[in-house]
């Protein structure tokens, strides 16, 4: 039987975080100090983490996006690549990544079977990169970018969180960049989770506001039949003459938690129901513990039972336990 929540949403995407650090530490994601340190026990083995996507392929899970922290830090990346891409079942195998990594890593990617990246990227400006990233260095990203376009691994989505006071200036600049490359920028609004909600009230900025700044700038944007076709998060639009798209993704303003299909698993192997829920389901000591893959797919069963409805951000119940680099986006 396919996995189907008691909302009646089935469950077709698995994101993995795979280390909860990284090499870059942007203000909305984590600490300027980081996340505490987790040993090499602490998270899960790459053979555990091919054992459970194997039983999850075996009930419909299709799509796997690899995440961190920052993948590409982690030892052997290419390795589980290649792993999950022999999986039966699975059809789509992505990755988000910062791309400061990247230019050494797309091409062997690709041939391990890795099939499009999505890639964070918040400024175009190099003093600002390394201002939200507390360090990084634009070019880094950029020459990541290029790397992966060359390698094939494309459409190419840009992920860009819009922060007023800090990058809101460069909206038009972003949504500009459709204009000449055949990518996806996508606008996704700020969320409250732990750290990020220290600053959220000030920092935050609807999607309508980044819209509008985008049409006013760069005229009408005209959403695509596409758009919100419930296989992804973002609403769709192309301004004239474009050849990539603009995205927004709501989950504030317009949350999709109707229509959510996914899972995510942690990298200390904890399965997470909702992004901005505290609510998690333990499978390491079932992995750990020699778990044959029909244990693990009723595993999988149980903890969907359980996933929520939505979030509660309306009722202003904010998760608390996890910052997003320790969850995975």
């Amino acid at each position: 039987m396919p996995l189907v929540d008691t909302f009646g949403r089935k469950i077709t995407y698995l994101r993995i975080s795979v280390t909860d650090r990284c090499n870059l530490r942007c203000q909305y994601c984590m600490p300027p100090e980081g996340v505490s340190s987790r040993t090499h026990d602490d998270i899960l083995r790459y053979e555990e983490i091919e054992r459970l996507v194997r039983a999850a392929a075996g009930l419909g899970i299709k799509k796997v996006r690899l995440t961190g922290g920052e993948p590409l830090v982690r030892k052997g990346i290419v390795d589980l690549t290649a792993m999950l891409g022999r999986i039966p079942g699975i059809t789509e195998l992505t990755m988000t990544t910062n791309a400061t990594l990247l230019a050494r890593y797309a091409q062997n990617l690709a041939q391990a079977g890795l099939q499009r990246i999505n890639i964070s990227l918040d400024t175009l400006q190099a003093e600002k990169y390394a201002h939200i990233t507390r360090g990084g260095r634009l070019e880094d990203a950029l020459a990541g970018i290029a790397a992966a376009e060359a390698a094939g691994l494309t459409p190419l989505k840009i992920n860009t969180v819009v922060m007023r006071g800090l990058n809101e200036d460069e909206i038009a600049d972003m949504a500009g960049l459709t204009l000449t490359h055949p990518w996806h920028v996508r606008f996704i609004e700020l969320m409250p989770l732990n750290n990020e909600a220290q600053t959220f009230d000030a920092c935050n900025m609807r999607s309508h506001e980044v819209r509008a700044a985008i049409e006013a700038a760069l005229g009408p944007l005209t959403p695509l039949e596409m758009a919100r076709n419930g296989s992804g998060p973002a609403d769709l639009y192309r301004l004239e003459g474009a050849q990539g798209t603009v995205g927004f993704i709501s989950p504030v303003s317009e949350h999709f938690c109707a229509t959510c299909n996914r899972l995510r698993l942690t990298a200390d192997g904890r399965l997470r129901l909702c992004l901005l829920s505290d609510q998690e389901v333990d499978l390491k000591p079932l992995l750990r513990g020699g778990a044959d893959i029909a244990e693990i797919q009723e595993a999988l069963r149980q903890a969907i039972d359980a996933k929520p409805s939505g979030h509660r951000l309306a009722e202003h119940i904010l998760p608390q336990g996890r910052t997003m680099s320790q969850i995975g986006g």
